[in-house]
């Protein structure tokens, strides 16, 4: 009996959950419905008196209003990508890896699996859990080896990234969101402004719809505040329509100030191909730590998200190269560019003229890759 209320209690706070879920964009709806009958009614329909200017106006209004509402609308309802199947762990694995007691054994599991997918970031906790754990100021686990030129040399302990309650293995840049409770593929951030999780499949759609929000607020207060100057200086008589103008000014002035910023933001994370949790946490690979791990150019940054098509730069229409579960890396195309191959070669070169000490097998660092 007591079970069962506690599973109803839990039942209706998951559902007043999804309920509140939606008031923030109850409330953006709602200011931008207000702001829509002030700009046309009570601006261009009652304010302004020039026909042609009413017209420019409203023309140029409608052309950024049905921008925004789409990419608002594609920020709100493209569902996050999931990881695919081949990401899940089988039921005989999940068995074998829930039976096991022996967290060394399902470790090593977990590597074997991970073999056999494109796989190259790591967690730094050196523990193979839902989310990434720092036990040291790095972030990461410390293993000490004894060597000739110095007492101790700090490695890296690594471990496969896997999600104990989707039960799979994360693609590179794929995180659990709390909130949607599943793991997204290139996971930004939990936006509640959209009540979505902005990811891989919808980057894009946020990107423009900021762009699009900085422009819409732009353009409602240059063409407004021409009549903010003529109502407060009492040139036109004060009708009903002085309050909208008023105060639509100052709700765009505030919006811009505000979303300029955050769009700012964004247009850094983009021109250094970063995620917002990328950002807060640098990515670990099979190397170690590495803050430009995807860093590939300016431009072929912005291409990772718009695509290479540039006429769909504009347009909220998904151009994102690839799948969302694998990633170009900046060492890969390091490593394809001949100049860089031969310099490495060289210092190979020049690292084999050198003698070091030998270390012991049994003094080696498990390394997880």
């Amino acid at each position: 009996m007591r079970r069962g209320w506690k599973m109803a209690l839990s039942g209706g706070l998951r559902c007043c959950r999804r309920v509140l879920s939606w008031v923030p964009v109850l409330v953006i709806v709602l200011v931008v419905l207000w702001s829509y009958y002030a700009y046309v009614f009570e601006l261009c329909l009652v304010t302004v008196l020039s026909p042609a200017e009413k017209v420019i106006y409203l023309i140029l209004y409608h052309a950024i209003f049905v921008f925004f509402a789409w990419t608002y609308w594609k920020s709100i309802f493209t569902l996050p990508q999931q990881p695919n199947q081949k990401f899940h762990l089988s039921y005989t694995d999940k068995e074998r890896y829930e039976n096991e007691e022996r967290p060394e054994v399902q470790k090593q599991m977990l590597i074997d699996m991970a073999k056999k997918l494109p796989v190259y970031t790591r967690t730094g906790s050196g523990a193979s859990t839902s989310a990434d754990h720092s036990s040291s100021p790095g972030g990461m686990t410390q293993t000490f080896i004894p060597e000739e030129s110095s007492p101790y040399v700090v490695l890296p302990k690594l471990a496969v990234r896997f999600c104990d309650r989707c039960h799979l293995i994360k693609p590179d840049r794929c995180h659990h969101c709390s909130v949607c409770a599943m793991c997204v593929l290139k996971m930004d951030h939990h936006c509640p402004w959209v009540n979505n999780c902005i990811g891989f499949s919808n980057y894009k759609f946020f990107l423009q719809f900021l762009a699009y929000s900085v422009l819409y607020c732009l353009y409602i207060a240059t063409t407004v505040f021409s009549y903010f100057i003529k109502y407060w200086r009492g040139e036109l008589p004060s009708v009903r329509s002085k309050f909208h103008v008023l105060f639509l000014l100052f709700v765009a002035c505030m919006f811009f100030v505000s979303l300029v910023i955050l769009f700012g933001y964004h247009c850094w994370l983009v021109s250094r191909n970063k995620t917002t949790l990328e950002a807060f946490c640098t990515p670990v690979f099979t190397s170690g730590p590495e803050k430009n791990g995807f860093n590939l150019g300016f431009i072929k940054n912005i291409q990772q998200v718009f695509g290479d098509n540039k006429k769909f730069w504009l347009i909220p229409i998904g151009s994102s190269p690839g799948d969302g579960h694998s990633f170009p890396m900046r060492s890969m195309n390091e490593s394809q560019n001949p100049l860089l191959a031969n310099e490495e070669r060289w210092e190979d070169n020049e690292d084999d003229n050198r003698d070091y000490p030998e270390v012991s097998s049994s003094l080696a660092v498990e390394t997880e890759t």
